[in-house]
């Protein structure tokens, strides 16, 4: 099975790395470009057996699979572009929440399937988000399952939650990347001690905690019941997050929900309507 990937950017790159290093795709079957062509030789000096192509109709002659690696705005003319290579047999793979199985379908004649990823599947964990469109086959959605259970954990999500479910599993590392260094600046600001020995202490605390979690030995509830000691330090610090914290993060999926329907709005001129 031939691989095409259109959009070597950071999630691009990230998909690439991550199917090859679990062994799940063979350089040899990956077929990659980019606009700036530059970024996909760049790919191909450290996996020599990739094939770089010159623009996406020629990802789209060569590969069955085509990942679409693009910002949303930029989906809808791609996929004018190459539309008369997606035979029915082909598939296309869009990584933009924004847009909907159905709106793909409305746009191509192949099968499609909305895969939102995370950059934890770089380590090959995390949890990637997979939509299939109607005209799936089970083989196909057997095989591109596959592919994302090589580097993480599938879940399949409707369209109702799509924006909730990607808040949580793609951008959540970036928010809790920016509660910890906030946590890191309060430690070295309050006290004597380091960045550099605040940021390994809460590098190893993050790994630990995961694997925790991993091996189910606690649930989040547990676990903090079993730090947070009766009249204890901790149970002093829980005081005041209750008190601070307040509705963040109620106001943090407002905004993005706020972000994702003008979005939505931008992108629906694009394709034939819809109706949820």
């Amino acid at each position: 099975m031939k691989i095409g990937i259109i959009g070597t950017g950071n999630m691009g790159t990230i998909i690439l790395e991550a199917f090859i290093e679990s062994l799940a795709v063979a350089p040899s079957n990956l077929i990659i470009t980019n606009r700036t062509i530059q970024k996909a030789y760049t790919l191909q000096q450290a996996y020599p057996d990739i094939q770089v192509v010159a623009s996406p109709k020629e990802v789209a002659q060569l590969a069955d699979i085509i990942f679409v690696c693009t910002k949303p705005l930029d989906i809808n003319p791609l996929l004018a572009s190459i539309a008369e290579e997606l035979v029915p047999e082909k598939t296309i793979v869009s990584i933009t929440s924004p847009i909907s199985v159905e709106q793909l379908e409305s746009a191509v004649n192949c099968q499609v399937v909305r895969a939102i990823p995370s950059i934890t599947n770089r380590a090959l964990a995390g949890v990637s988000l997979l939509t299939f469109g109607n005209r799936c086959k089970q083989q196909t959605k057997d095989y591109v399952n596959g592919l994302f259970s090589q580097i993480s954990t599938t879940i399949e999500i409707e369209n109702d939650i799509t924006r909730v479910s990607s808040d949580i599993v793609s951008c959540g590392p970036a928010f809790i990347s920016f509660i910890l260094q906030d946590f890191i600046r309060a430690a070295v600001a309050e006290t004597k001690i380091s960045t550099e020995t605040a940021t390994s202490l809460v590098s190893g605390m993050m790994i630990g905690f995961g694997k925790l979690l991993e091996k189910e030995v606690f649930t989040l509830s547990t676990l903090q019941e079993k730090v947070c000691v009766k009249g204890g330090i901790t149970g002093e610090g829980i005081k005041v997050l209750e008190q601070e914290l307040g509705p963040v993060f109620n106001h943090l999926f407002q905004a993005t929900h706020r972000k994702y329907r003008e979005d939505l709005n931008e992108v629906s001129h694009q394709f034939q309507p819809y109706e949820d």
